[in-house]
């Protein structure tokens, strides 16, 4: 099933255009402007099966973030939504089946559609092991840390202050998500498993759902990630849902009927998977052992 059809960003010299007809002085970004036009992302057309393949800094993670912004989709945690994605959302336009007979206009999206983050999972699988191991005590305390440490109002006097002031700058710099679990990745991972992390997506995914899937691999084993493999392409096939999903995982990639953009290229393409970087590292590493599993 295709829920969405079609996604437009603007092009480089519409952006230009609005960053330079800024005079908030006070901002030293514009994200998400400039991002995606780097690589001369201008489109995208999906099918019931569509993956935005590249490694950390494509631009996939912020490609799914804007679209569950101009969609209105449900997610569970915040995100660096920056002060100018509103503007660049008001940019884009996008396409839904073709019950709309081609009009562009805003799709409507069936219930219970989302996007669903690394930062999701993390935060299911901590609220589950807090429940027997007191993390949640912890947990707590950091979430009040990062809200008074993010918006104190921290002047550095002298260089005693200096592990404040990264203190400050690591609050200011990431979501309270991303914080807590810097801070408490030593005991979660001690603590947590796949099972957890595939719970999670087996609860969310519901049928006839457009979902927004961003490195779902995360957590997951190989054994994990094939299993959730199978459950998405049945999902897809069976159950009426659409996923749009941003991915490195060789396992993901290899799923059936997928289309693929390569977002590491100059200019965004389609390719198949076994044409694509990290999946011929894979493959020349174990071509090359081969006789060692013999």
């Amino acid at each position: 099933m295709i829920y969405l059809s079609h996604f437009e960003f603007p092009d480089r010299e519409v952006e230009y255009s609005f960053t330079m007809n800024q005079k908030r002085t006070c901002y030293d970004t514009f994200y998400p402007f400039l991002i995606l036009s780097e690589h001369r992302l201008r489109e995208l057309d999906f099918e019931p099966v569509t993956i935005l393949y590249g490694g950390n800094g494509s631009g996939k993670t912020t490609a799914l973030n804007v679209i569950a912004e101009k969609l209105g989709l449900e997610r569970d945690t915040l995100y660096n939504r920056s002060n100018f994605f509103e503007d660049y959302t008001r940019l884009c336009s996008c396409r839904g089946n073709e019950a709309d007979g081609g009009k562009r206009r805003m799709p409507r999206m069936p219930k219970g559609s989302r996007i669903i983050t690394s930062d999701d999972v993390f935060d299911f699988m901590l609220n589950l092991r807090s429940i027997n191991d007191g993390i949640d005590r912890k947990r707590e305390d950091l979430l009040d840390d990062y809200l008074d440490t993010k918006y104190s109002q921290f002047t550095m006097r002298s260089m005693e202050d200096y592990e404040q002031l990264k203190k400050v700058c690591a609050a200011r710099s990431s979501t309270q998500s991303k914080f807590v679990r810097q801070n408490l990745m030593d005991n979660v991972r001690e603590h947590s498993n796949g099972e957890s992390a595939f719970l999670y997506f087996t609860d969310k995914i519901r049928e006839n759902g457009l979902y927004l899937l961003d490195e779902p691999e995360n957590s997951l084993s190989p054994a994990r990630q094939q299993e959730l493999l199978k459950f998405l392409e049945d999902s897809a096939r069976f159950f009426g849902c659409q996923f749009i999903i941003a991915t490195h995982s060789p396992f993901l990639l290899s799923m059936r009927g997928a289309k693929i953009y390569d977002m590491d290229e100059e200019t965004v393409d389609v390719k198949r998977w076994t044409e694509l970087e990290n999946v011929r590292i894979y493959y020349e590493f174990f071509k090359k052992y081969e006789r060692e599993f013999g």
